[in-house]
């Protein structure tokens, strides 16, 4: 009979889409979770390549010849990892996951004729399923008694559709009844992502969002330990991808990771320091693919707190300013613009302010299917003032320590792209971070060459 040893010590896992692609990635997962007994809670995403199918499967008139195409790459991802498994639990799963696919189409055929952002919702949640079911086998067959349990039990959220609020109060009751008891003598395989509001309907929380779902989920069954897992080993200075000088970060505290992953570095989402912080849980960082390398620690006090820890870069940035001579020696008039973006359910990232105007950037996420700025936001705010709206722009965020206090920091980071165009400057609200608006065709080069002056 399978068991999984008892432990005091309680780690959440998450494992992200890389890391379940296939039956190789998803046994690598299972043995990193059986080496170690504390690893009683798996969040995991939905296999790399499914989430872009169920995106575009969600679009308004997507035709049913594409529908049936698209699901039927869904099938063939799937069913490419239970193909590796035994027979008889090959046969059920199948029935089971055909079962799901089914009920998907029927969705994408509701979603052609009736677009929503509630069967948009429906048709995300779909990744996760399919990936946690099979994930759970994937445990079984090495003799780790893993069991599937659906999270919409326990992640209960608002009815805002794409952006889902948790309810962290019934999140965390629910846990105390339904799953903790669980994880006394069961490793228990969950989704990250999705919930369900009072209504019964599925939620998301945000494309990305299964980090936080971990955390979440971490904060409610008290866990001792977070444990990030993805295609990479750890946080690095900036990312690999833009200069090869770029080096892993072996820890780190949580006021600088939460910086990092607010302005823009891909590693953790934005939201999941907090539920960790508000517990002290410790998080790390590592590949799956290369566990014995280590990854980075994150955790409240660290040895070391540089002047520079690193440099994120977010994309795809939008800059709106607005402007009128009403502003000046008057009160009163921010509070106006700010309940016409509240109304809109629009968050500003960074904000800067002249006798007469004001910038504000907003982030349009990776994916997202429609501006965030749209005409109707516009035509209400010139009813106060003038308005420009400019897109094309990237952020770039130098994250450190004692920013606000360390003499020669503007020259250090600004002398080194003197040749660049700034649009805009963001420095003073947080000690941990200088931040700053560039042209997307600067962006690349911007980091390299700050990255290359502040870490060589």
């Amino acid at each position: 009979m399978k068991s999984v040893q008892s432990t005091a010590s309680l780690t959440v896992a998450k494992f992200g889409g890389t890391s379940v692609a296939d039956f190789q990635a998803m046994l690598r997962c299972a043995n990193i979770i059986k080496s170690n007994a504390s690893n009683r809670l798996i969040v995991v995403s939905a296999s790399a390549g499914v989430t872009n199918y169920l995106v575009r499967l969600s679009h308004k008139n997507v035709l049913v010849t594409e529908q049936k195409l698209i699901v039927d790459n869904i099938r063939a991802i799937q069913l490419n990892i239970t193909q590796h498994l035994s027979i008889d639990v090959e046969v059920e799963l199948n029935k089971e996951i055909n079962s799901l696919l089914d009920e998907l189409l029927q969705h994408a055929l509701t979603q052609s004729l009736q677009y929503s952002t509630k069967t948009t919702d429906a048709i995300l949640a779909f990744g996760e399923q399919l990936s946690s079911r099979i994930f759970a086998e994937v445990l079984q067959s090495i003799d780790v008694a893993g069991e599937y349990f659906n999270v919409k039990q326990v992640m209960k959220t608002n009815s805002l559709h794409g952006k889902a609020v948790v309810d962290i109060k019934q999140l965390s009751k629910q846990c105390e009844h339904l799953l903790v008891p669980k994880l006394k003598d069961k490793v228990i395989v969950t989704q990250g992502f999705i919930g369900q509001d009072s209504l019964g309907n599925t939620t998301t929380l945000g494309r990305g969002g299964s980090d936080y779902s971990a955390a979440l989920l971490a904060e409610a069954v008290h866990g001792d330990n977070l444990s990030i897992w993805t295609d990479v080993v750890g946080i690095f200075t900036t990312d690999p991808r833009i200069t090869e000088q770029a080096r892993a970060i072996k820890e780190i505290s949580f006021g600088e990771a939460a910086e990092m992953a607010t302005f823009g570095a891909k590693i953790l989402h934005p939201a999941t320091l907090i539920p960790a912080m508000r517990c002290n849980i410790p998080v790390f960082v590592g590949s799956s693919k290369e566990p014995e390398m280590g990854g980075t620690q994150i955790k409240q006090k660290v040895a070391s707190n540089p002047t520079y820890r690193s440099i994120a870069l977010r994309r795809e940035q939008t800059l709106v300013t607005v402007k009128s001579p009403a502003m000046l020696h008057a009160s009163g008039f921010l509070a106006k613009v700010f309940s016409i973006l509240a109304k809109h359910e629009l968050s500003v990232d960074l904000i800067t302010t002249s006798e007469i105007s004001v910038a504000l950037t907003f982030d349009n996420p990776s994916g997202s299917t429609q501006s965030l700025i749209t005409n109707t936001v516009v035509a209400e705010l010139e009813q106060l003032c003038d308005v420009s709206v400019e897109h094309g722009l990237s952020l770039v965020a130098v994250i450190g320590n004692g920013l606000t206090c360390t003499k020669g920091i503007g020259q250090s980071i600004f002398e080194t792209i003197n040749d660049v165009n700034i649009r805009l400057i963001c420095h003073g609200a947080s000690a941990n971070n200088i931040c700053f608006l560039v042209n997307e065709s600067d962006a690349n080069l911007v980091v390299e060459k700050l990255h290359n002056s502040l870490f060589s």
